[in-house]
């Protein structure tokens, strides 16, 4: 590119969250130059289960996943029937009477947020997912939440941003950043600003990056309309989510537009071993059993294998790093990373514009104390 050509902004990654902040800057008016070093909507973002889901592990956590939501709902018209947008809800399910307490803590929490929550007693989740086990004690109803297929909804931002100029170069592997710019194999390309979200590859061009990869499990299903009608989560799943043990699982099972069974989840802190580890598949999927005993008669067609980019508080990485010069990272989102590319896109074009996020952006700028990466 000449310097004609200059762009005013460099997104590295054109996964989800690249995405949203080629689209948000783009729509800033800022002339953007996106590079993957695959392919648009590729990596982490194809690999991933495409929950739109409000999350309470701390205040920061549902701040950003609220107001995230908001964001998708407010780009939904423009993003088209192709991202298979699904407002189906999402159920939190309770096994017992304790459980069952947690999830009116977890309804007031998001009334506080303005989100629809409903509590849901025995008879009326039976009535809501008839295929669930008997015994359960109830759950949380989240109306707002949806689901939709993230490699489409990335290409439909990146169209979005094309509109309005922006570019997009795939097969593109950055090889370094400094000097106020980026480094390929046959070329150097500097710009006003350089956003790195790369997920678990950020570390990669800013070392000292607390993210490491969390290796997660997926099954899909044969077509089956109508076996569920609602996200199903297990009150569980968080701990599962933010706890950095070796292995974890919990239930987890989504409706896709295709009529097929979305069915999680898995980690593992293994580095980049993308092999299919079999044993916990299968707790994986008995757990889904235990929940849902007759998804055990299902035809399974495919699994796979994603890395989550992990951070060690459960918060992604968003803004200025500490180079001193003009990078941003917008990175770190874990197994969060399609709920919140809308909202860490925003943060992202505030912060490049001197604007004041909406929502506060200290608790994920990337250098908030982490002394190192997690283990």
């Amino acid at each position: 590119m000449t310097s004609a050509g200059r762009p005013d902004a460099i997104v590295i990654g054109a996964g989800i969250v690249g995405a949203a902040c080629a689209e948000a800057l783009s729509r800033d008016g800022l002339r953007v130059l996106v590079l993957d070093a695959g392919f648009a909507g590729g990596g982490t973002t194809a690999a991933g289960m495409g929950h739109l889901v409000a999350m309470d592990d701390s205040p920061a956590q549902l701040a950003l996943t609220s107001y995230s939501l908001e964001c998708w709902r407010a780009l939904a018209p423009e993003l088209g029937r192709e991202i298979a947008l699904r407002e189906c809800g999402t159920l939190w399910i309770a096994e017992n009477d304790e459980q069952l307490a947690a999830v009116r803590a977890k309804k007031r929490l998001y009334h506080e947020r303005g989100l629809a929550a409903e509590e849901l007693d025995a008879r009326a989740l039976a009535s809501a997912e008839p295929r669930l086990r008997e015994g359960l004690a109830g759950a949380l109803h989240v109306a707002g939440d949806a689901v939709l297929y993230p490699p489409c909804a990335a290409l439909r931002l990146l169209a979005l941003a094309r509109a309005r100029g922006a570019e997009l170069r795939e097969g593109w592997r950055v090889l370094s950043i400094g000097g106020g710019g980026v480094r390929g194999a046959r070329e150097t390309i500097s710009a006003g600003v350089i956003v790195i979200a790369t997920g678990a590859d950020a570390p990669r061009l800013t070392p000292g990056l607390p993210i490491v990869p969390r290796k997660g499990h997926l099954v899909i299903t044969d077509r089956h309309p109508g076996f569920c009608h609602h996200q199903l989560v297990e009150l569980g799943y968080l701990t599962s989510a933010h706890e950095m043990t070796a292995e974890s699982v919990a239930f987890n099972v989504q409706p896709r537009e295709t009529g097929q069974l979305l069915i999680g989840s898995s980690r593992e802190l293994v580095g980049l071993d993308a092999t299919i580890n079999r044993p916990l598949v299968a707790r994986m999927l008995a757990r889904a059993a235990s929940f849902l005993p007759a998804i055990a008669a299902l035809s399974a067609i495919r699994v796979w294998t994603g890395f989550r980019p992990a951070t060690p508080d459960s918060l992604p990485l968003i803004g200025a790093w500490e180079t001193g010069e003009n990078v941003m990272i917008a990175a770190g989102h874990e197994g969060l990373g399609i709920t919140t590319a809308t909202g860490t896109a925003r943060i992202i074009a505030d912060l490049v514009a001197g604007r004041a996020p909406a929502i506060d952006a200290a608790p994920y700028s990337p250098v908030r104390g982490h002394a190192a990466a997690v283990h």
